[in-house]
């Protein structure tokens, strides 16, 4: 006699929303609830009233009266006060005035070269160092040192570069040629607060930099040169030209060690500014100097015109 075979109940379908209590089935994680962005009320825009209030009457008016001065003939003419015209900026770019420009912009492009040259490495030895308080001390001086200008500064070189000064005797600088009250003079002058700016300015982008990326260097045999190279210098290099541009900026607007130190043995265009609104030189020339303004707006505006697009690439990198 033969017993017919005991049916083998088949399993049922999974349920592909993997219910609770099939066996086997994985429990899918609960969908969060949309979040919902509350629309901002009109209370909110109120903490920006007081910042857009200082950057139209701290930035805005002036650029206005700038370019408005720029293009009208100035109240002490003998005629045709108040009027527009073009001949305040046509002789901001002729004669002294272009010569003083020019003059200028080679003596910030350089110092700000120089100074991000030397800047880069300072503040890579210190973040690399192991001594934790030469590092504090190091950023510390920094920040006093890139606020320190004007008068003091100006003293201070005089006092120990000058023709009396105190190197200047030691070393016997004068018998090789060297003068602060120069080019180069005031070249090293504006070295000393602008490396240490560029110091402050570089800290943060060189410690953006992830340990993960020398290592995968290290990992394919590539040397510090090879690193520093192909990888790191092509990601800092939007933050080393807006240290550049920072530091440039600084130099390009320095005036008062400029005028205490050399006077009127470097032209620039900051002192051309000066003697323009004092009447030093002429009478009723203050529009020229709003012209003279203008064009060092313009020279900014251009070297910010660079800076902006580069930066934008390599915010990526670095957040």
């Amino acid at each position: 006699m033969t017993t017919a075979p005991t049916p083998v109940p088949t399993p049922a379908a999974a349920d592909p929303s993997g219910g609770p209590g099939a066996p086997g089935a994985a429990t899918a994680p609960p969908t969060p609830p949309p979040v919902r962005r509350r629309p901002l009320r009109g209370g909110s825009w109120l903490a920006t009233v007081p910042l857009l209030a200082f950057f139209l009457v701290g930035f805005g008016l002036p650029a206005v009266a700038i370019v408005t001065g720029a293009f009208t003939l100035s109240s002490d003419a003998e005629s045709g006060a108040g009027s527009f015209t073009t001949a305040n900026l046509t002789d901001s770019v002729q004669g002294a005035y272009w010569t003083a420009l020019v003059s200028s912009v080679k003596l910030s492009a350089l110092t700000a070269l120089i100074g991000t040259v030397l800047g880069v490495p300072i503040a890579q030895a210190v973040l690399t160092s192991r001594f934790r308080l030469l590092r504090e001390a190091v950023l510390t001086a920094s920040g006093v040192l890139a606020n320190f200008g004007g008068l003091p500064l100006a003293f201070a070189f005089v006092a120990t570069l000058g023709n009396a000064g105190e190197l200047t005797k030691l070393f016997h600088l004068t018998d090789h040629g060297w003068s602060l009250y120069s080019f180069t003079g005031l070249t090293v002058t504006y070295l000393y607060f602008l490396v240490p700016l560029m110091v402050l300015t570089i800290t943060p982008a060189l410690e953006g930099l992830r340990v993960q990326w020398r290592e995968a260097a290290q990992n394919n045999r590539a040397t510090a040169l090879q690193y520093w190279r192909h990888v790191a210098l092509p990601i800092l290099f939007p933050s080393l030209l807006g240290g550049f541009v920072l530091l440039f900026g600084s130099a390009f607007a320095a005036y008062a060690t400029a005028a205490a130190m050399v006077g009127a043995t470097v032209p620039l265009i900051s002192r051309q500014i000066a003697d323009a609104l004092s009447g030093n030189v002429l009478v009723g020339q203050g529009n020229l100097a709003l012209a003279l303004s203008l064009d060092m707006i313009v020279v900014a505006v251009l070297v910010m015109a660079v800076y902006l697009p580069l930066q934008r690439r390599s915010a990526r990198w670095l957040s």
